[in-house]
C-alpha cells in the first residue's frame, strides 16, 4: 500500500512530465496557426483525443458530469484563449505570461478565505516588473499580451477546481467528460472550418496528432491523476518550470531568442514564482504571522 509521501512523490513527477509535454505545445501551436484558424486547430486535437477516450466514458452521474464540464469549458477558454494569442506574440513571452497562474492560485484561495503565502504580494511586484522589462522588449503591450495574461486567470482556476473534482471521481472516466465537452464544443466553434481546412490540417498531422494524443490527452489525464495527490499551491509551484522547458523548445523548433530585456524579465518571473512559495502564512484578515528566527 502507497503512503501520502510517495503518493505525493508520484504526483510531483506526474506533474513534471505534464510540464515537459506542456512546454511543447506553445512552439508547436505557434507553428500551425500560422496556416490553420485556433477554432479548427482546438476542435481538431480534441477530437482526436476524445476519440481515444471515448470507451471511458462509463458510469456517468450528475456529479461527474457537472465537474467535468465544468473543468471542460475552463479548459476550452484557456486553450482557445492560447492559441489566438499565439498568432501575435512569440511563444516563449507567451508561456512566461501564462506561468503568472503560480501567482494567482494562491491570490485565489486568499480572496476565498484561505491562508495564502505572506510573499506573494512581494513576488506579485516582483512579477510585474518582470513582466513589463518583457513587454518593453517588444515596445508595447498587445491585444496577445493581454489575451494571456487573461489566460494565466483561467488555468488559476482550473487548477484549484481540480483540486476539489479529481479526488471524487475516476479519473480517466473525468478526463474523457473533459475531452469529449470540449471536442463537441470546438467543432461547434470552428463550424465548417475543420472540414474546409482539412489540407492544412493533413499537412501538419503529425504535430497535430501529437497535440491530440499526448500533449492533451494524457497531460488532462495524467494532471487528473496528479491533483489527486498534489495540492493546487504545489502544482501551481511545478508549473513555474514549464516556461524553461518552453523557451528551450522555442529556441529548438522556432529559432525563437529572448533579447537581453526579455531574459531579465523572464529570469524576473521565475523570482517571483519562486518567492511567491514560503512556509511564512498570512491570514485572510490581513494579519501577518512574524516567525522567529
Amino acid at each position: 500500500m502507497q503512503t501520502e509521501n510517495n503518493l505525493r512523490f508520484k504526483g510531483i513527477i506526474l506533474l513534471i512530465f505534464v510540464n515537459i509535454i506542456g512546454s511543447t505545445t506553445f512552439p508547436l501551436t505557434k507553428d500551425i496557426v500560422g496556416s490553420l484558424s485556433p477554432s479548427a486547430l482546438i476542435a481538431a486535437r480534441f477530437v482526436i483525443a476524445a476519440a481515444v477516450f471515448t470507451l471511458n466514458l462509463r458510469n456517468l452521474n450528475k456529479l461527474l458530469l457537472r465537474d467535468g464540464t465544468v473543468l471542460g469549458l475552463l479548459l476550452f477558454f484557456y486553450l482557445a484563449i492560447e492559441t489566438i494569442a499565439l498568432k501575435t506574440i512569440p511563444a516563449n513571452r507567451a508561456v512566461f505570461i501564462a506561468s503568472l497562474n503560480t501567482l494567482i492560485v494562491p491570490l485565489l484561495e486568499w480572496l476565498s478565505g484561505q491562508r495564502v503565502l505572506l510573499r506573494t504580494f512581494l513576488a506579485a511586484g516582483v512579477a510585474v516588473i518582470g513582466i513589463g522589462v518583457m513587454f518593453w522588449e517588444g515596445g508595447e503591450v498587445g491585444i496577445g499580451d493581454i489575451l494571456m495574461f487573461v489566460d494565466a486567470f483561467v488555468y488559476a482556476a482550473y487548477i484549484l477546481f481540480l483540486e476539489r473534482a479529481a479526488p471524487r471521481h475516476p479519473t480517466l472516466t473525468l478526463t474523457s467528460v473533459q475531452l469529449l465537452f470540449i471536442a463537441t464544443v470546438g467543432v461547434l466553434w470552428s463550424n465548417t472550418q475543420i472540414f474546409n481546412q482539412f489540407e492544412v490540417i493533413r499537412q501538419h498531422w503529425g504535430a497535430i496528432l501529437y497535440l491530440g494524443l499526448l500533449a492533451t490527452a494524457a497531460v488532462i489525464w495524467l494532471q487528473t491523476m496528479a491533483q489527486q495527490w498534489v495540492s493546487s499551491d504545489e502544482a501551481a509551484l511545478l508549473f513555474t518550470l514549464e516556461p524553461l522547458f518552453a523557451t528551450i523548445f522555442s529556441f529548438w523548433l522556432l529559432g525563437e531568442h529572448l533579447g537581453i530585456r526579455g531574459l531579465i524579465g523572464a529570469i524576473l518571473v521565475l523570482v517571483a514564482l519562486v518567492l511567491s512559495q514560503s512556509s511564512q502564512k498570512i491570514e485572510p484578515e490581513g494579519k501577518v504571522e512574524v516567525q522567529s528566527g
